[in-house]
């Protein structure tokens, strides 16, 4: 099972009234349990103690009826849920939210800067991965609105963008 497909189990979890899910095959095993938080471990039954538990995931988002509207794929989000012309930099993934490459570094945008499409913003580690998250769109930053080195999750705002 790929990082993706769990990611996408987290979601409909995320979006149903199920308190706990649990799937079972011959090479691996992964439960999902909590209303608001959630903890996802796969077991690879088929080489004993290779697999460890992800970190839970917490979700400020309300269960809803889970119909499969509710998980249309949207481009970078272009909402703009009561924030004007402003444009949400969202979290592509879980993990934890680093607005710069090292501690000693600077960060990779601050507010008031310019960016540019594919310009690297911050970088979101998911399972000791490094992952660079690049703007899909140029503008200006408005807001950060996530605290360095803080767990994020799946489609949470990053950034306010003005276009």
């Amino acid at each position: 099972m790929t990082f993706k497909e769990i990611q996408d189990l987290i979601k409909l979890m995320d979006k149903s009234n199920l308190s706990e899910f649990s799937f079972k095959t011959e090479t691996y095993e992964i439960k999902i349990k909590g209303a608001r938080t959630y903890a996802a471990q796969v077991v690879n039954t088929s080489m004993p103690m290779m697999a460890q538990p992800m970190p839970a995931v917490s979700s400020p988002t309300p269960a809803n009826s889970g119909t499969s509207d509710d998980f249309k794929s949207e481009s970078p989000s272009n909402k703009n849920a009561g924030t004007g012309n402003l444009i949400e930099v969202k979290s592509p993934m879980v993990g934890t939210f680093y607005r710069s490459s090292a501690p000693d570094k600077p960060a990779f945008v601050s507010v008031g800067d310019s960016i540019q499409k594919g310009s690297v913003v911050c970088i979101i580690e998911a399972m000791k991965l490094f992952n660079e998250i690049e703007s899909e769109f140029s503008g200006k930053i408005v807001k950060v609105m996530v605290e360095d080195a803080s767990p994020v999750e799946y489609d949470q705002v990053l950034f306010l963008v003005e276009p």
